[in-house]
This record gives C-alpha cells, sequence and structure tokens, in this order.
C-alpha cells in the first residue's frame, strides 16, 4: 500500500477520511508500509488500526500512535476527533474495514493465494509449503498465530510489493469462521490437511468439524484447486466439480516427496509435506533437494541438551495430534521415552474417553514414564498402566518432570495450549544450563 493515497486506503476499506487527506495539503504522504493493531508496536509508515476487544478499546490509543510516527489511524467515529496532526480515517466497524483493506491488497499484489486449514498440523504444513515455495518465488506467511479474523488480514496487510506468494493459515473454533477467512484472503489453493476431533464441545460431532473446514472449499472460485487427503470419506460431501481436486497420502495424487528431502523423518511431517507438495505443485512449484526449513515455535522442535532431548510440542493438542508425537517419539528415542502430556481441551462430551485412548496409545508404544498435568491427562495415566506420575498444573509437572528425567532419556512435552507446559521444557533447559 506504500503508494497508495489516504483516499484510496479509505475506499478500500469502506472508510472516510476524517482528517489528513488531500485536501488537507499539497502532497499527500505516502501510502502505510504495513498495519498494526498495537499502538505499542507502532513503527514509523505504519497503519494504526484500533479494534474495540473484550478489555480495551484500541481507538483510544490512536494519539499516541499518531505521535510514535504512524502514517496514519483507522478508528470508530467517535475516536477520530481531536487526534495530533496525521491521516485519519473512520469507520464504523474497524475489524471489517480492516478486513475489507486486506482483500483489496490481496487483489493488488496478484500474489498466488494458499489457504490451509486442518485439525492438526496446518502450522507445519503452512511453514512446509513457504520454504517449497521460497526456492524460486517471494513468499509471505503466516506468522505466529496470525490465523483468525484478525491475524490473517494482518499477515495479507504485512506482505510487501512484489510478493509472490501468499501462504496463510486458516483457524477455527466453530461454523462459519473459515468461510470468513476465505472471503477474505480469496484463495488460489485451498488445503484441509485432515479431520478429526477437535473444537468437539462447540462443534459436536466429526461430521460438523468436517463441514467447518470444508467451507474454505466453499470460498474459492470455479476452476480453484482443493487439496484434500486420500482417502477421507468425511470430506466427500463437500467436494466440487467445478474445483480441480488434487488428493496427498497413500493412494492419492501426490504420496511420495520426489525429489524432495527432509530434514526430519516422522510420520506426520511426512504427511504434512505431501500436502505441502501437492499445494507447491498446484502453484507451479517444483521444489527439490533439501529443504531448507524452520518450523514455527512449540511444534515439534527438537532441543539436545547435553545427552538428554526435548521434544517441545507444547503449542497444542487434540487426539490426533497426541498420537502422532508418541508413535515419533516410539520411532525415534534411543534411550528411554519419557512424555510430559497435559490435557486436550475442547473435546465435549467424549474427552474421558479420547484421554483414554492416548493412554492406551501410550502403552502401545512402550513408553517408560508418564508425567499427566491435569484432571483430564489424569484419565491418560489410567488407561496407560505404567510408571505414572500425575501433576496438577505445569509448575507441578516442571518440578516432576526435572527430577525424573536421566541422561540419555527423550522427553515429549504436549498439551492443550492452556496447559502452559512450555514451562516444563524452560524448567529442563535452566536446569541443564545450571548443571
Amino acid at each position: 500500500m506504500r503508494d497508495w493515497s489516504p483516499e484510496k486506503v479509505a475506499a478500500a476499506a469502506g472508510a472516510t477520511v476524517a482528517a489528513g487527506g488531500r485536501a488537507a495539503a499539497d502532497g499527500a504522504a505516502p501510502g502505510p508500509s504495513r498495519a498494526t493493531i498495537d499502538s505499542r508496536d507502532v513503527r514509523p509508515g505504519d497503519l494504526f488500526i484500533g479494534l474495540s476487544g473484550t478489555r480495551t478499546d484500541g481507538g483510544r490509543f490512536a494519539g499516541g500512535a499518531l505521535e510514535a510516527g504512524a502514517w496514519g489511524v483507522l478508528v470508530a467515529p467517535g475516536h477520530a476527533a481531536g487526534l495530533p496532526p496525521g491521516v485519519v480515517l473512520a469507520a464504523g466497524d474497524p475489524l471489517a474495514a480492516m478486513q475489507a483493506l486486506a482483500r483489496a491488497w490481496r487483489r493488488e499484489l496478484g500474489a498466488q493465494v494458499v489457504g490451509i486449514t486442518g485439525s492438526t498440523g496446518k502450522t507445519s504444513t503452512k511453514d512446509l509449503l513457504a520454504a517449497m515455495l521460497r526456492q524460486d518465488r517471494r513468499v509471505v506467511s503466516s506468522r505466529e498465530n496470525h490465523n483468525t479474523e484478525i491475524g490473517l488480514p494482518l499477515a495479507i496487510l504485512g506482505a510487501p510489493p512484489g510478493t509472490q506468494a501468499l501462504v496463510l493459515e486458516m483457524a477455527m473454533r466453530g461454523g462459519g469462521q473459515i468461510a470468513e477467512l476465505a472471503a477474505i484472503a480469496e484463495p488460489d489453493v485451498g488445503v484441509i490437511v485432515n479431520v478429526g476431533p477437535v473444537h468437539l464441545e462447540l462443534l459436536g460431532t466429526l461430521e460438523a468439524v468436517a463441514a467447518a473446514k470444508a467451507e474454505l472449499l466453499a470460498g474459492l472460485r470455479p476452476g480453484a484447486t482443493a487439496v484434500l487427503p486420500a482417502g477421507e470419506p468425511l470430506l466427500d460431501a463437500h467436494r466440487r466439480e467445478d474445483l480441480r481436486t488434487v488428493t496427498f497420502g497413500a493412494g492419492g495424487d501426490v504420496a511420495d516427496l520426489a525429489e524432495l528431502s527432509l530434514p526430519f523423518d516422522s510420520a506426520h511431517m511426512f504427511s504434512n509435506a505431501l500436502a505441502a507438495l501437492a499445494a507447491a505443485g498446484a502453484l507451479g512449484a517444483r521444489p527439490r533437494g533439501m529443504l531448507d526449513v524452520t518450523l514455527s515455535a512449540r511444534r515439534g522442535q527438537r532441543m539436545q541438551l547435553g545427552s538428554l532431548l526435548i521434544i517441545d510440542d507444547c503449542y497444542n493438542a487434540n487426539p490426533m495430534s497426541m498420537r502422532a508425537a508418541l508413535d515419533d517419539l516410539a520411532a525415534s528415542a534411543a534411550g528411554r521415552r519419557v512424555a510430559v502430556l497435559g490435557d486436550m481441551l475442547e473435546l465435549g462430551t467424549e474427552e474421558v474417553r479420547y484421554h483414554e485412548q492416548i493412554g492406551a496409545h501410550a502403552a502401545a508404544g512402550r513408553l517408560h514414564v508418564l508425567i499427566a498435568v491435569g484432571p483430564l491427562a489424569a484419565h491418560i495415566g489410567a488407561a496407560f498402566g505404567g510408571e505414572t506420575h500425575l501433576a496438577g498444573d505445569a509448575a507441578e509437572a516442571a518440578s516432576l518432570t526435572g527430577a525424573l528425567v536421566r541422561p540419555d532419556d527423550t522427553v515429549l512435552v504436549k498439551g492443550s495450549r492452556g496447559v502452559g507446559l512450555e514451562v516444563v521444557c524452560e524448567h529442563l533447559r535452566a536446569a541443564v544450563a545450571g548443571a
């Protein structure tokens, strides 16, 4: 948006210019370089967007953003008066205005756009696809948790001119949310990594989860490409004849990595890589060689602490990802296998059964030691039947783990975001560093 006038930004956002437009002075300021909703993060040239949240109204900080050098601010009309000099745009719904602005910028860029969703593995698939496409084109991908109705438009608005591909993660907790994201991003390729038991507390059934994920398919233009897991019957009812469909995995259109090599060998990452490769092919890319990829934080990163290996996979958890992580632990650990497993949240009325199934799966994977964290994870321990230690919260788990691990152990740390198991990883890191 660097060459957009205040009037063009306002028109794209469905806003009005309350101050600082062309009529205010000769030679309007160049357009904004990016957008931010955090006034503490404002840099010169930014567009600050004041969103109204549950705790505070961001429009209250518009004046400070202008004083910090923001190109301008986009706020509700009630915050548009009495501000320091600068561009002031007013919109009745600043969030809807930001989303409209992101859609306009996506169209201006003319970049190829991939939307990625799934019950598990969507972030890793996003990271893998971005790395594949970077071999021969300029790529911007969602960072951290920029995968919501707020984060996704910020990711698009952060893409500089000349971006050739946008790789956007799409998250949801209920129906209608993926549809909203697809309407903003207008993807050329839609990837559904998998369908599994997540957010059942709100959605109720796996069929409802599949329908929510399939909103991405419904949001694709005719002739676009859908990338789907081979042999997933839950998605059959949502396929469209006017889309090009490419399947991945055993028996699918993309079943091997061809000329590409990965810096890891876990089965679930291989499946994610196949999904990414299918999407890359849909964009005309042909990645090859050893893939240079950095996975997003706490998604299975391996930390070698002396002879102790920590698998930091504590960003989130559900039954699918728990099984995959335990399988990877069983296949890769040379010494004792230790797992710190926290509650899996939002699983609805069957939450106890899902936790018990994970305990049985851990036993089948020859886990040596289990530290179960939280009241739901206690059911993992009960079904596991082996050496089990119960912890009420992450802090207690950190102390327990530090006392129990031995040199040459491999320790998997995984649980839902709300359990906060990153403190276990940090405790072990500090303990080894101080030893």
